[in-house]
């Protein structure tokens, strides 16, 4: 069961999100608007500005997560989420890895130059997963060899002194896990904004359209999958 904070975080965040999602589709609309507009042959006075709003979109974001950071352990199972979205979580969220699949997705004829800086960045990328990969690991492993935790499950009680240490121990295990899903949204964030670097501006309209439909099929996906339980997602994990 799941504290009153914890509670707190998990509704603020929940209603948080259904409203990003609901500029997310706006956002959507306006990105195949701006490339049907320049398929045609109109000039896109927007663009550019157009791409920095959706970029300042996934920016609220993060800074929203940052805010509710003290329910840290929500964040590795969110129960906003559906079961199938939550396939795709990887220490807190997306792998960052899933954009390039994205991109080649669509097919997008790249510059040797571009394909060159992109090669370069999956490289870095892949590193810098792994290492966050096995931090996450190390701390799932200390979860298992908690002593204290082991007594919790046999007895269901502890004394003052072993609440107290296991106290300790949960709010070590808490700061390890916040610095891993830290460095994570660090990660997502600035793969994003290299590989938007490297594309051209209606390059990077399609990838991010492309982006966000995926996002919310897979939402939609899911919701449908759950249809009639007729429940808050939060409520439930209370």
């Amino acid at each position: 069961m799941a504290d009153g904070n914890g509670a707190s975080h998990c509704h603020n965040f929940e209603t948080f999100f259904n409203g990003w999602l609901t500029r997310q589709e706006n956002f959507l609309e306006q990105l195949v608007q701006a490339l049907t507009s320049q398929e045609f042959g109109h000039e896109i006075e927007r663009l550019g500005s157009l791409i920095q709003e959706v970029l300042s979109h996934y920016e609220r974001y993060l800074e929203e997560k940052f805010k509710e950071a003290k329910g840290v352990f929500l964040f590795y199972s969110p129960p906003w989420l559906s079961s199938f979205e939550k396939t795709f979580l990887w220490v807190g969220g997306f792998k960052p890895f899933l954009l390039f699949k994205l991109l080649a997705n669509l097919g997008t004829e790249l510059t040797p130059e571009q394909d060159e800086s992109i090669e370069r960045l999956k490289y870095e990328t892949r590193i810098e997963e792994r290492e966050l990969t096995e931090a996450m690991a190390t701390i799932q492993e200390s979860t298992v060899t908690l002593p204290l935790l082991n007594l919790v499950r046999r007895f269901g009680r502890l004394t003052d002194g072993e609440a107290l240490e296991l106290e300790s121990a949960m709010e070590t295990l808490k700061v390890g896990m916040l610095k891993t899903l830290e460095k994570a949204d660090k990660l997502r964030s600035s793969t994003v904004k290299k590989l938007i670097e490297i594309l051209s501006p209606v390059q990077t309209v399609k990838f991010l359209a492309a982006s966000a439909e995926f996002q919310l099929r897979v939402r939609k996906w899911g919701l449908q999958r759950e249809t009639g339980l007729g429940r808050s997602a939060c409520r439930e994990s209370i």
